[in-house]
């Protein structure tokens, strides 16, 4: 061995051994915990001015740092990997989320291996690393138990994951996966789980396991909650506590956290509550049923926040159990602000909305107790949100400052002391800084060379100087944003912070749409545009913005959604060219985008089966309760149940499945923009056929499952799993190729509801 270090001779007498001592970040060396919350706006900690009781966090910006002037991307998936990476999120390939790949090295779906997480970097070093959480990291369609793994949590640099890959999930039949294998939730509804829950539990374990065996050893943990996205789902009893809260409506509210804003001092002395934003209604001119939607929806988003706040305080007294919260770095923020996704109205089912079915609150209140609740996949109007960016304009999307301005909160007191606790830093920070100054406060540094690859170099800045000294410089003071072609650029010029934005419309000029022009200083809520006023200023920020994004990788600029979504057709890819899936069971449960969709023009399904008398069970089913389609055996028939939002078209065979070796059919077939047609067919005999009143472009952002019904029955007429008793030898889906279309808008509808 000429490596080996020791000597080895004749005889162990002449022999002397090594022993290869593995990392040690050092006995005193901070553990850091980094606790990511979804579309929360600025405005809706209770220490950043809302009535929603948060009071875990609000306990840590009493006893940490408060950060008053903190910028993300407007979207989930490019802050992620802005946040672990410290580096541009499209330098690092994911300038949108992770569904889309585009053939651009700014749009890879996962993050370059270029660029090392936090994860990998602290491995490295001896740390244990633990997420529990929504990643949304990972190509969609790598999203079953097929993989590829190699952008799954293990693979960047976790020693444990429990959590969803996709970009949302029902918090009450949520699609887990535990490392590299999916599971099923470990209790119901009935039972009180709620994923949230569930995640601090998974990672307070990870956590005393890591301690219990290894107490010289410190970790790095990841918690990016499902909360604060839609569907916003809660216990009963949070439900109940906010009931009737929010009844005087969004004007009145926004006016009264704005001036408790002012109050707290979170927000300058001086700043204007900006105005509506278009499309949203005053208050008082709403009729009667939209106020009490509305009202019922923000109910259930506060209960949400409320809920996950004592998740954190669960997170929060288990480090304090194990004498670890002392000595842990522990930050708190938000990916971006809140969602405009819930239209004018807000939505009952956001998969209506995705189908182009606008439903109005007269339809909706039908099922207003239902808000919230297991039954529910609601988001909220954009009235609240906007209530939720407060003092800001626009959302979640957007490059203006209700899209990126967002709460953040760095609790450590082993680190900063005492005379720390409770202050608030008012310099710009941005998301890719929060790796570099973790790693500084560390000690540690980006490798340049990781597992054979060269790394790109970390961009973002540490702002170490600014937790020490409230008073010091900003250290970031040039940074753009860009989303879906809307792009911004916040830079320090002479003591003035300019910002210039553009709110990009898709098909819209690059060239030529129009910039504004804002002093953050003078003007943090955007409500006075300079851009007529001093044109020389707003054209050096443009064009310092060309020049940020040749540096950063952002171009090409791109502003395509639904064409993103179109399934990468090929042998080596989920969506072969044949356009034909065979599954054969036993199968874990399959990932939206990596599965066969019952949309489009047709689907054709065949199931072959060895079947007795008394068999039962469902052959293969996609979606869940509010929507979906659903094939099973019942009472010796072949049924399809077509759930569209809970309107079930049932079929059912006039004949019975025989015994013996089998072969049941199903074909969907569309014969109208919005209205097709079902038909079973047992041994190639057609023999039962319904007219299905609204044939869904998109039928949920739940995958398949082969052999039972993964999460919420899709069919009333069962309760789930109901797993096929008799043998499934295979079911073999056929989707013919004039679905082309149907089936990207479809997909597309299915991933954007994600978002």
């Amino acid at each position: 061995m000429t490596n080996f270090p020791g000597r080895i001779g004749r005889t162990l007498a002449d022999s002397e051994p090594h022993f290869t001592q593995a990392p040690h970040p050092g006995e005193d060396a901070p553990n850091v915990v980094v606790v990511l919350l979804d579309d929360t706006g600025y405005a809706q900690f209770g220490c950043y001015g809302s009535d929603i009781d948060t009071p875990h966090v609000d306990a840590l910006a009493a006893e940490g740092v408060q950060f008053t002037n903190f910028h993300v991307t407007p979207l989930c998936s490019p802050t992620r990997a802005a946040l672990l990476t410290g580096r541009s999120q499209h330098a690092v390939g994911m300038r949108g989320v992770s569904n889309w790949r585009t053939g651009f090295p700014h749009q890879l779906g996962h993050i370059t291996n270029s660029a090392a997480t936090i994860a990998e970097v602290l491995q490295a070093e001896g740390y244990a690393t633990f997420c529990t959480g929504k990643w949304h990291l990972a190509p969609t369609d790598t999203i079953s138990a097929a993989g590829p793994f190699d952008q799954w949590p293990l693979a960047r640099g976790f020693d444990r994951y429990y959590g969803f890959l996709e970009g949302e999930t029902d918090q009450f039949h949520p699609e887990l996966v535990r490392d590299n294998t999916l599971i099923d939730p470990p209790a119901t509804p009935e039972e009180g789980y709620h994923i949230s829950e569930d995640l601090v539990d998974q990672l307070l374990q990870m956590i005393n396991d890591s301690k219990g065996v290894r107490p010289d050893r410190p970790f790095f943990a990841y918690l990016p909650f499902g909360a604060a996205h839609a569907p916003h789902q809660a216990p009963a009893a949070y439900l109940d506590k906010y009931r009737g809260r929010y009844d005087q409506g969004w004007d009145v509210i926004r006016e009264r956290w704005f001036q408790r804003q002012l109050e707290l001092g979170v927000i300058p002395a001086g700043t204007e509550l900006a105005p509506r934003n278009p499309g949203v209604t005053a208050w008082d001119e709403l009729p009667e049923n939209q106020r009490l939607l509305a009202a019922r929806l923000q109910e259930a988003f506060a209960a949400f926040l409320d809920h996950t706040d004592d998740q954190i305080g669960r997170l929060i007294e288990g480090l304090r159990n194990l004498d670890q919260l002392d000595n842990t770095i522990l930050i708190v923020l938000a990916d971006n602000g809140a969602s405009q996704e819930g239209g004018p109205f807000g939505v009952m089912h956001e998969m209506k909305f995705f189908n182009g079915i606008l439903e109005t609150p007269d339809e909706a209140i039908a099922r207003i107790d239902d808000i919230g609740g297991p039954h529910s996949h609601t988001n909220y109007p954009w009235g609240w949100a906007q209530c939720g960016n407060s003092p800001f304009r626009w959302y979640k999307q957007n490059t203006h400052e209700g899209g990126v301005h967002v709460p953040m909160i760095l609790h450590w007191p082993d680190g900063l002391g005492p005379d720390q606790a409770g202050t608030k830093r008012a310099q710009f920070v941005n998301v890719s800084d929060i790796a570099p100054t973790i790693y500084q406060l560390l000690g540690v540094s980006a490798p340049e060379i990781y597992r054979g690859i060269d790394q790109l170099p970390v961009t973002g800045t540490s702002f170490v100087s600014v937790l020490q000294d409230a008073a010091a410089p900003a250290v970031n003071t040039c940074q753009y944003f860009e989303n879906g072609g809307s792009r911004a650029l916040i830079a320090e010029r002479d003591g003035v912070w300019w910002k210039a934005v553009t709110r990009h419309l898709q098909g819209d000029d690059f060239e030529t749409e129009p910039w504004e022009l804002f002093d953050l200083g003078a003007d943090p809520s955007e409500c006075h545009n300079l851009a007529e006023q001093q044109p020389e200023r707003l054209a050096e920020m443009i064009d310092l913005w060309w020049q940020e994004a040749e540096r950063h990788g952002v171009l090409p600029l791109d502003d395509r959604t639904i064409e993103l979504f179109t399934p990468h057709r090929n042998d080596r890819s989920p969506h072969r060219h044949d356009r034909i899936y065979t599954y054969r069971p036993p199968m874990s449960p399959i990932g939206a985008q990596a599965s066969a969709t019952v949309t489009g023009f047709a689907f054709d399904l065949t199931a072959r089966v060895s079947a007795t008398a008394g068999d039962e069970g469902v052959l293969w089913a996609t979606g869940n309760e509010n929507s979906g389609c659903s094939v099973f055996v019942q009472n010796g028939r072949l049924v399809v149940d077509y759930n569209a939002f809970n309107d079930h078209t049932i079929v059912e065979s006039t004949m019975a499945v025989p015994d013996g070796e089998v072969t049941l059919q199903v074909r969907l077939q569309r014969n109208s923009r919005t209205t097709g047609w079902a038909e079973v067919s047992i041994n190639g005999q057609a023999c039962g056929r319904e007219v299905i009143p609204f044939y869904m472009r998109m039928v949920s952002s739940v995958g398949s499952s082969v052999g039972e019904d993964h999460g919420s029955a899709v069919s009333e007429r069962y309760a789930a799993p109901f797993a096929y008793t008799g043998t499934l030898h295979e079911v073999v889906i056929s989707v013919p190729e004039r679905s082309s279309v149907e089936e990207t808008t479809a997909r597309a509808a299915t991933e954007m509801s994600r978002q």
